[in-house]
This record gives structure tokens, C-alpha cells and sequence, in this order.
């Protein structure tokens, strides 16, 4: 008897000893899986949690079990965009969206071991070049809120009192809803002189300084001298350099009278809407023959392309200006780009060379096809003598309305 108690005994101690045992390897179980788990959770709230897999480098630098993407960095703004002022300043855009700020408990300054594309992110942005300093603020300022700004070129002998540029601003004021857009256009003044008379009578000027070209841009330049194809050559530079910034453009000659709003005429569809010198009655023919002082173009890949293919080509045909080199290479940027070109009616963008006859439709009208700044003002002056009329008759008069025959260009263009 006394031997069953104490087997009984032994037995009870031994099964206590095995569940205190059992019981103790369960707590420390317990708290080595509880500690990762916690700050797992830590990582996970709303100011830390990223649905992009973080680099390998990241990976490895994780301090205290937290992920590398703890840190909140502002992105640095896109070229030109609302947080870009010239390569100088940084402003929040208004409408950013705030990232929840982390728990002063898990944030820590960045370490100086990041991956080099962290290291990347966390510098400002770059400084412009000397010869587009200014730009991108210029740029932004004039800007509609779709991005888009209307742009012109000016030396001082089209900028002078009573020259092209007068005449270009008055066609916009005295124009059917085409004074709202002045305050989204853009002087490009190739020179001091036309800066400063541009200051004087508009509200975005912008002076366009050229690094190593030893060129006087003051003077009136004579169609396709060394001179006046440095000038036009150039203006293609800048108008890419607006593309690259994010910014579509409406490009125009100076010599172009605003009659009308032609953004009504510009498709969704074109990656580039161009007036034609000749048109064959469809907007899609590549075989109509483009006229470049007027057209308008989306901010995108295949149009950044098209402008550093247009502006390389212009060693392989020395002499001729940009226009004729982009009506010869047209068809193999739109086979090569998959760019998408459309051509204006000039029944609505007319000119010069050929333009409708039709008051009532008319949006604009260029002195192409005429030789002479002279010769260009005088017949100018006759387009806004002839609009003045028109808006002044009754409405069931309009339709009689004509046109002067611009006389002083074609004598010149006879002449030549």
C-alpha cells in the first residue's frame, strides 16, 4: 500500500514538472512571434504603407523592423510645372495631395547609406540652361489652365512703334472674342530693343538671349539670309524646349491678323493642327503643303520627337528654312512617330497666298506670299481697315462684305 502512494506521488510530480515546463516554452514562444508582429503593424499605418515593392537596398537598411519608405520625401516637381519657377523655387501646388504625416515614434532623419535613386529624389531641381533661363516662369505665367500658350516672335524692326507688332495686338482687341486671349500670349523678343517696346505695350514678354551666336536679331532680316535663318532656325529650339517643360503651344507669326478664336478649329485628334499655303480640301492629306508660321501642337512624346528630328535636319539642307524641311520630312516622321498631322481650311486660317473670300468665316489672315515689312504693313493696315467695316454693318449687309486686294504685296510679289 505505502508503495502504490508514493509511485502515485512521483507520478503526479513528474507530470507537474512536465507541464510547468510546457507552460514556460509557451510564454517564450509567445513573446519572440508578438515582437516582429508589432512592428509590422507599426509599418503598416496610413503614413507609412506603400503599394510599391521597396529596392533590395532599401530592404537591407530597415532600422528597428520598419520599411525604408517611412521617410515622406516631397517629389520633385515635373519641368515647368506648377511647383517649377525657373530652376530657383519650389511652391506647393494648391491642390497637392497631403501624405499623412507618420507617428513621431517610428520617424527617424534619413540615413546617409540610401540607394543612390533615394539619394536622387531628395535634390532639387535642376538649374536651366543659360540659354532658356527665365523660361518656364514666363512660360507658366502666360499659360491657359489647360496648359496651352500662344507664342509669337519679335525682333525690334517688327517690334517698333506702328510696325507688326502693333497691328498683331489691334487685330486682337478689335477681333470677335479674340481679346480674352491676350493675356495667354507670349513675345518672344529676339532682341533688347524689341524687349523693351514689348514691355511697353504687353503684359508677358519674355527676351530670348542665344549662348555663342554673335547675330545682330534687331534689324529687319531678309527672307532667307544667314540672318533671318539663324532667326527662324532658333524659334524651333524654344517651341521644343516648351514642349520638354509640359506645355502645349499655338505658334504664330507676328504678321498674322486675329480675327477670331481659331482654338475651335484645332481637333482633339492632331498632335499637330498647321495652317497649308496649299490645301486640297481635306484636313488629312499629307500632300497639302504646311505653312509653319501658324500651328499648334500637344505636349507628348511623338511631338518632342518630331521638333529634335525637324531641328537635326537642318544640316542636311543648308539654305532653306524650317518650313520646306518639315513639308520634306512630314510623311517619314508620321510613318516613323506615329505622329498625327492635320491642316487648316484657309477658308478659315487664310493668307496672302490664298485665303476665303467670305468675311463671316475668316479666323485669321497672314501676309505670306509678300516680300518687304513695308509691304506687309500696308496691306495689314487694309485687313483691319476692311474687319472695322464689316463689324460695323448691319447683319443682313455682312454678306456683301469683300476684301481689299492686298496691292502692295503683289506688286512686290511681281516685282520679285
Amino acid at each position: 500500500m505505502g508503495k502504490v502512494v508514493v509511485a502515485e506521488a512521483t507520478a503526479r510530480q513528474g507530470a507537474a514538472f512536465v507541464l510547468g515546463a510546457v507552460a514556460a516554452l509557451t510564454v517564450v514562444m509567445l513573446v519572440q512571434y508578438r515582437a516582429p508582429a508589432a512592428g509590422l503593424s507599426r509599418a503598416r499605418t496610413p503614413g507609412h504603407f506603400s503599394g510599391l515593392r521597396s529596392s533590395s537596398d532599401d530592404q537591407h537598411h530597415r532600422p528597428n523592423g520598419t520599411t525604408a519608405r517611412a521617410h515622406v520625401h516631397q517629389a520633385p516637381p515635373v519641368a515647368g510645372g506648377p511647383g517649377r519657377d525657373d530652376g530657383h523655387h519650389l511652391h506647393r501646388p494648391a491642390n497637392a495631395t497631403t501624405i499623412a504625416k507618420p507617428n513621431s515614434t517610428s520617424t527617424h532623419a534619413a540615413p546617409s547609406h540610401l540607394s543612390s535613386t533615394h539619394r536622387r529624389r531628395q535634390k532639387g531641381p535642376k538649374v536651366e540652361s543659360p540659354e532658356f533661363r527665365g523660361l518656364a516662369a514666363a512660360v507658366a505665367r502666360a499659360a491657359m489652365d489647360d496648359r496651352t500658350v500662344i507664342i509669337t516672335c519679335v525682333n525690334q524692326a517688327w517690334a517698333a512703334p506702328g510696325s507688326l507688332l502693333d497691328l498683331f495686338l489691334e487685330s486682337f482687341r478689335i477681333g470677335d472674342g479674340t481679346a480674352r486671349l491676350l493675356p495667354h500670349m507670349l513675345v518672344v523678343a529676339m532682341d533688347p530693343g524689341a524687349h523693351a517696346r514689348c514691355l511697353a505695350v504687353h503684359q508677358h514678354c519674355y527676351h530670348y538671349t542665344i549662348p555663342g551666336i554673335n547675330i545682330d536679331f534687331a534689324a529687319h532680316k531678309y527672307f532667307l539670309s544667314k540672318d533671318y535663318l539663324e532667326l527662324v532656325w532658333s524659334k524651333l529650339k524654344l517651341q521644343r524646349r516648351i514642349l520638354e517643360l509640359g506645355y502645349g503651344f499655338l505658334f504664330t507669326d507676328v504678321d498674322i491678323m486675329w480675327l477670331r478664336d481659331p482654338f475651335k478649329h484645332v481637333t482633339a485628334y492632331a498632335d499637330m493642327t498647321v495652317s497649308s499655303d496649299v490645301y486640297f480640301g481635306d484636313p488629312d492629306n499629307l500632300d497639302n503643303f504646311p505653312n509653319t508660321g501658324f500651328f499648334h501642337v500637344k505636349p507628348n512624346a511623338r511631338t518632342i520627337a518630331m521638333t529634335k528630328l525637324w531641328h537635326g535636319a537642318r544640316g542636311k539642307y543648308p539654305g532653306a528654312n524650317e518650313q520646306p524641311v518639315f513639308n520634306m520630312m512630314k510623311k517619314r516622321m508620321v510613318k516613323k512617330l506615329g505622329l498625327r498631322v492635320q491642316y487648316l481650311d484657309p477658308v478659315y486660317v487664310g493668307g496672302f497666298c490664298r485665303y476665303g473670300k467670305d468675311l463671316g468665316k475668316i479666323v485669321t489672315m497672314h501676309a505670306n506670299c509678300c516680300v518687304g515689312i513695308d509691304n506687309k504693313i500696308r496691306d495689314l493696315k487694309g485687313v483691319l481697315d476692311d474687319w472695322k467695316n464689316y463689324t460695323r454693318l448691319p447683319h443682313w449687309e455682312k454678306h456683301r462684305a469683300k476684301w481689299t486686294v492686298p496691292g502692295a504685296c503683289i506688286r512686290a510679289e511681281k516685282q520679285a
